[in-house]
Order: structure tokens, then sequence, then C-alpha cells
């Protein structure tokens, strides 16, 4: 299980290290999609076939989902973590996210998001003003 939220900056080689409690899990390589705002998705390999066989990428004749999986899968790059445990993040994702020096690393129980520290901290205030908003209908 993924939980927390970890700040780092991106070294010049574009790598940021995953954070050490982390780096047992994802031993076995760690596999990075563009996510549905503008962060990376981080899956363990396993996760990551888990969430291609879900049924929402595998309805049959529906060609959105089709493509959202062809894109899901075009769009994934496969990475090993270094001696130092660290990801090279690339530069396609890195732009698609807006990445820039400052980057946060949150747990989302099965994955994990990775953010531009400052898109990181719109999104936090966003969800939180949503959530009360949701809390109030109630």
């Amino acid at each position: 299980m993924f939980l927390g939220e970890y700040n780092y900056k991106l070294d010049e080689k574009g790598r940021v290290p995953v954070p050490p409690k982390f780096r047992g899990e994802l031993r076995d390589g760690i596999i990075l999609v563009p996510g549905p705002e503008k962060c990376i998705i981080a899956y363990t390999p396993e996760e990551w076939k888990k969430t291609l066989r879900k049924p929402a990428y595998r309805c049959p004749g529906i060609e959105q989902n089709a493509e959202v999986k062809s894109r899901a899968i075009l769009n994934s790059f496969s990475l090993n973590l270094d001696g130092q445990g660290r990801i090279a993040l690339p530069a396609p994702l890195r732009t698609f996210a807006g990445i820039g020096e400052e980057v946060v690393i949150t747990g989302a129980n099965t994955y994990l998001e990775i953010w531009d520290k400052s898109l990181w901290e719109e999104e936090k205030t966003n969800s939180l003003a949503q959530a009360w908003q949701i809390i109030e209908t109630l």
C-alpha cells in the first residue's frame, strides 16, 4: 500500500528518488503512465497488469475503451530503479505533467502519483474545496 506525500528535487539528468519505504515493492520495476490529471502515475508491473484487465479496458465493441487502453500503453514507460533508488522521468511524461525542478510523490493506495510541486499544491487546494462542497450537500 502506497501512502504519504514526499517532496524531492529532480537532478540535472531528470532523476528523482523513490521514497525509501516503497523501493522494496518496486524492485521488479516501475511502469510510468500519464495520469488523468496533470501528473504521472507509477505502478508496480503487477498492478499495471491488473489495471489493464479491469472492465473499463475490456469492454468489447466500445471504441473509446480500446482507444484509452491503446493510448495508455503507447505512452507508458517501463523502468528500473538505479542503485541509489532513483528513476529517470522520461521527457515526454515530464512535459505532459509540467514537472519542473520540485516534485511531489504521493501514495494513492495501489499506485504512486508524481506531480510538479506547484501543480500538486493547486490540486490539493481544489480537492479540499470540492470535498467541503460535497460534505455541505449531504
